[in-house]
């Protein structure tokens, strides 16, 4: 157990040093890019600390939206097309039902609102989702689809902010780069005749 905590402290300590310890050889660069560096991975402990944050505030919100929506019976008055791939409205038809406060509604369904409409004959009844209002809703997604798509947001939040992370970083060490290249030759300028004088 002790050899663990060792071995995590070293990190730590290895940082400390990095950014804190005097070192005659160790650059303003240098500093700056290890500042950047706990800057950063700083950032990303945030990100992956609130990535379930933002998974289950998705999923609440999922769930509340689907406990609003209530089911109903909907009665075609037209034929529904077939097919839907070819033209935007195909997957369209008109039909009637009950709000959930009770009185009657006319309006359109899509294959989206109910997916149950494609080829159902004039008269057909299929199943809708309602809003308080009576608008018609795309039907809920059932649990294990919610918190499939929650975990997927919350891992996907995590290498996304991984990703801009290093790339910042990348950026970050280019200009130090170009900088510490800038100094040597600068350096280089002065010292180097001296050298040469002295060969």
């Amino acid at each position: 157990m002790a050899g663990i905590i060792r071995a995590a402290g070293r990190p730590l300590r290895w940082l400390a040093r990095l950014l804190i310890r005097p070192n005659p050889l160790r650059r303003s660069s240098d500093r700056i890019e290890g500042a950047i560096a706990a800057l950063l991975s700083a950032g990303f402990l945030a990100v992956v600390a609130a990535a379930p944050v933002l998974g289950v505030h998705f999923y609440q919100a999922q769930r509340a939206g689907a406990a609003r929506l209530r089911p109903a019976t909907a009665v075609l008055t037209r034929a529904a097309p077939a097919d839907s791939y070819f033209m935007a409205a195909a997957g369209e038809t008109t039909a009637r039902w009950r709000a959930p406060d009770g009185r009657p509604v006319a309006g359109v369904l899509t294959d989206v609102t109910a997916p149950a409409i494609q080829g159902a004959p004039a008269g057909a009844k299929v199943r809708v989702w309602l809003t308080p209002s009576g608008e018609p809703q795309a039907p809920p997604s059932a649990p294990a689809q919610v918190v499939f798509a929650s975990v997927t947001i919350a891992i996907g939040a995590v290498f996304a902010a991984g990703l801009a992370l290093l790339l910042i970083y990348w950026l970050c060490r280019l200009v130090l780069d170009r900088r510490r290249l800038a100094g040597w030759e600068h350096a280089w300028t002065a010292i180097g005749p001296r050298w040469t004088t002295r060969l």
